[in-house]
């Protein structure tokens, strides 16, 4: 393997969910920026859109190192060949999603379905293993309707750790896949954390991180006292300000916190490349609306941009301006 291609080390310590429109390459340029040490996912994208879609779903920016891939799929076949693909592409880790509830994903036989079939996704990863040399880890829920034992789970995890996977991250609640919309899933099943501490108690040769309700730091780093690793979704995204301190308070760094002001400004040379390549302006911004979340003036900023980040034309100047409409009272 070239040094090109060799992978970045990861660190589990801190990831951002894989979250669908949100956690796309401009938004995860926008977050590398902030800590250097988070492990970044892509939007889930299946196996079908890479292997029969037009557009290119592997695209990413080279500053969004360590960044993981996450497949929504149940074919074998085709999950290696994406898995191959995207290590070739030069991808850090391939992560197979074995929790999303939608409708849309059911009938795809894939998400959290998948976790009444571990056998199946056994075989997905013995399949993805069999042609990649980075790492293939698993995204699940503790449990689905009424199979949501102590024992289902682990019966899960035996299996497909045994197909050689030995990272999960686990979503410390259930999924309901009748009867809830996917929003609902992630806020109406009770979360059980102490479920997932149990698992890696029972599991200590496994890489274990958590997922769920995570909204701060400081709960961050209670979780990881019991465990490898804290997955946050939402509250990266609306308060993405939180990502600049991850670097200091959770992985021991030494070195300056970003103020708000400075990764504004760190964005300004990508979106104008950007708009140069005929890009949209909202295409970006529309992920940094929360840059400002508790500070003086934020609903000023939120408000221009969404007010004129999607006008035709718009360039960087409605930026600067809306950063300045913070100081007008």
């Amino acid at each position: 393997m070239s040094s090109a291609t060799m992978p970045t080390a990861i660190n589990r310590t801190f990831s951002i969910a894989p979250m669908l429109d949100w956690t796309d390459r401009h938004y995860r340029y926008f977050a590398r920026l902030m800590s250097s040490e988070l492990l970044l996912y892509t939007e889930m994208v299946t196996t079908g859109a890479i292997i029969h879609g037009k557009g290119d779903y592997l695209a990413y920016n080279q500053e969004e190192h360590p960044l993981a891939l996450q497949l929504g799929g149940s074919n074998p076949e085709d999950l290696a060949k994406c898995a191959k693909l995207a290590a070739e592409r030069g991808y850090d880790e391939v992560n197979l999603n074995v929790g999303c509830p939608s409708d849309r994903v059911q009938n795809g036989r894939f998400g959290a379905c998948l976790m009444a079939e571990p056998d199946l996704v056994a075989q997905c990863v013995a399949a993805m293993n069999e042609v990649v040399d980075i790492p293939v880890t698993v995204k699940t829920r503790i449990g689905i309707d009424e199979q949501d034992s102590y024992e289902f789970l682990t019966e899960f995890v035996d299996k497909v750790s045994a197909a050689g996977c030995d990272t999960f991250i686990i979503h410390a609640r259930k999924a309901w896949l009748q009867g809830l919309s996917p929003k609902e899933n992630r806020e109406i099943p009770e979360l059980d954390y102490d479920r997932v501490y149990r698992l890696k108690q029972d599991y200590p040769q496994l890489s274990i991180s958590i997922n769920g309700g995570v909204k701060t730091l400081e709960e961050c780093g209670e979780h990881l006292k019991q465990l490898d690793g804290v997955m946050v979704g939402r509250e990266a995204y609306q308060n993405p300000y939180l990502l600049a301190q991850v670097d200091q308070q959770l992985c021991g760094l030494d070195k300056p916190v970003l103020s708000r002001d400075a990764v504004l400004e760190n964005m300004i040379p990508y979106i104008e490349k950007h708009l140069v390549s005929g890009g949209r302006l909202n295409h970006i911004t529309r992920h940094m609306t929360g840059l400002y979340q508790g500070e003086a003036g934020s609903r000023a900023w939120r408000r221009y941009l969404s007010e004129n980040a999607h006008k035709p034309g718009a360039g960087i100047a409605v930026v600067h301006e809306a950063r300045a409409s913070m100081e007008l009272k």
